[in-house]
């Protein structure tokens, strides 16, 4: 690359190392970021970005390395100090405040104020004038938990343009959003970027950097692969310096194959309307089945009335012949059906304790020994089962779970599951937020499973997923059932159309 002046630079991150107990988290590691541009980050889950990034934000105190924005070398010593200084971040686990209007969250912390009292008036039109700015079509006034996802997250983007930001991070903000929603969030951020921000992009969707990104920095095992400007670049040669070795498949090659009916769902109508009204459908041994459908298709509470955490108002669960109640997810898990779901950080992990507790959780039970005392030596097996058999990178079993990367959270929470011996395992968007590599080897997983004769429900917003690895989609269109198809016949053109028969 050609050599370039400082003041070329609005953020200078360079030799940028950080250590933990037993682990090299970064090594290192250079971010240089400039005006106008869309700079990517990449990397596999545990590469290092997150790290980096908190490094710049002082949430962690590096060990060593330079930081120079807007031409000074600094140190915040919190998010508050960066945000103030012009460093915003919009993460991919929204984190607002539900109960509050939508302008409370914006200014939290920084009301406007007229004497003692907050200046309600001068919040209002603030707000709006910051939307106007970005099209963003939400009334100040109302509930942040009112809200869709992809509100939020333009609500969080507002929140950094309203700082004044001159570098704004974006983790995954597209991870729960819509083509049509996606188009206007790429929008706003060409905005930022005419402005004169320098936008750092996480993603692991290749489409997307290619579409709206200008340079790129690569991570690989905490360590500065190279950058480069986009421009030139292939997907392949991406992938290839991610991941140290040539990717040559996105998707494992099918060896599974589907035999007689293990599940048949009758009639399914879930309360609390609008959710599911007389869904139908079967699952064969040895079959990955997956679940299409738009944003608000209710693809979810499907997989939520079969493991008892959604109220059924009528319909029938039928597993090898045998009618089952599935009244709540302690008597769907004793029935052989696990589930994980769409919202890790929500309702997948918890966060402040271990690996150990968070592997064995679903499973206690088996650890019970005379006098009711749990086996620490059967519960250090499994855990370190879950670790190998998921090649979780982490330090220790007694690591924070919440201290890991997203790929690394979501194969833990797949070895739980697995530490139950289920029947049906069924999966809501398994893969989201995850690069390719891990991407793959949860993928080989899902074959191993079917494999083994098990039945795989798998809930997807990303077509080629489900064209890679299901054998039949249902189809889902406002609640109801639209269409089951066989996925070596379809398109996605068949797939889009069906999902939208009922709307």
């Amino acid at each position: 690359m050609t050599t370039i002046n400082k003041n070329e630079f609005l953020l200078e991150m360079t030799g940028i190392s950080k250590e933990f107990p037993g682990v090299k988290a970064l090594d290192k590691v250079n971010l240089k970021v400039r005006p106008h541009s869309i700079h990517a980050l990449m990397g596999e889950n545990g590469a290092g970005k997150s790290t980096l990034l908190k490094c710049l934000f002082g949430i962690y105190e590096k060990n060593e390395g330079d930081i120079v924005f807007l031409g000074k070398s600094i140190n915040f010593s919190s998010s508050k100090e960066a945000l103030e200084a012009g460093v915003s971040m919009v993460h991919q686990e929204l984190n607002q405040v539900l109960q509050r209007t939508v302008m409370d969250n914006i200014w939290l912390g920084r009301y406007p104020t007229k004497g003692f009292f907050v200046d309600q008036k001068k919040m209002y039109e603030e707000t709006k004038k910051v939307f106007e700015e970005l099209d963003i079509d939400i009334d100040p006034n109302v509930k942040v938990a009112t809200l869709s996802v992809s509100q939020m997250q333009m609500l969080e983007i507002a929140k950094a343009f309203s700082y004044d930001a001159k570098i704004v991070i974006m983790d995954e903000p597209t991870s729960s959003l819509t083509e049509k929603e996606v188009n206007h969030l790429f929008k706003i951020i060409k905005k930022l970027k005419e402005k004169g921000c320098g936008i750092v992009y996480i993603s692991h969707k290749m489409e997307e950097i290619f579409e709206i990104c200008d340079e790129i920095t690569i991570l690989r095992d905490g360590v500065w692969v190279d950058t480069r400007p986009l421009e030139g670049l292939t997907m392949d040669q991406i992938i290839g310096m991610m991941v140290g070795r040539e990717l040559t498949q996105r998707f494992p090659e099918k060896t599974n194959t589907p035999k007689e009916t293990i599940l048949d769902v009758k009639n399914l109508t879930a309360l609390n309307q609008p959710s599911v009204k007389d869904v139908s459908f079967e699952l064969r041994k040895g079959e990955i089945l997956g679940i299409a459908g738009l944003v608000g298709a209710k693809r979810t509470d499907i997989v939520e009335a079969l493991f008892g955490i959604r109220e059924r108002s009528s319909g029938d669960i039928i597993l090898h012949g045998k009618h089952l109640k599935n009244k709540d997810a302690h008597e769907a898990i004793n029935n052989g059906f696990a589930l994980v779901t769409e919202e890790r950080r929500s309702t997948g992990i918890y966060s402040n304790l271990d690996i150990t507790f968070n592997s064995l959780v679903a499973n206690v039970e088996q650890y019970k020994e005379g006098l009711g005392l749990l086996s620490n030596r059967k519960m250090k097996s499994d855990t370190q089962w879950v670790i190998d058999a998921m090649s979780v990178k982490t330090p220790s079993h007694k690591t924070m779970i919440g201290s890991l990367s997203g790929g690394n959270q979501q194969k833990i929470i797949i070895g739980r599951w697995l530490l139950t011996g289920p029947e049906i395992l069924m999966l809501d968007e398994p893969t989201r937020g995850i690069d390719v590599g891990a991407k793959f080897e949860i993928y080989q997983l899902i074959l191993e499973l079917a494999n083994k004769d098990k039945g795989i429900i798998i809930i997807s917003s990303e077509m080629p997923e489900l064209l890679g690895i299901t054998d039949r989609i249902l189809v889902m269109s406002n609640g109801r059932a639209a269409g089951i198809v066989e996925t070596k016949n379809t398109t996605q053109n068949e797939i889009l159309g069906l999902a939208s028969r009922y709307l």
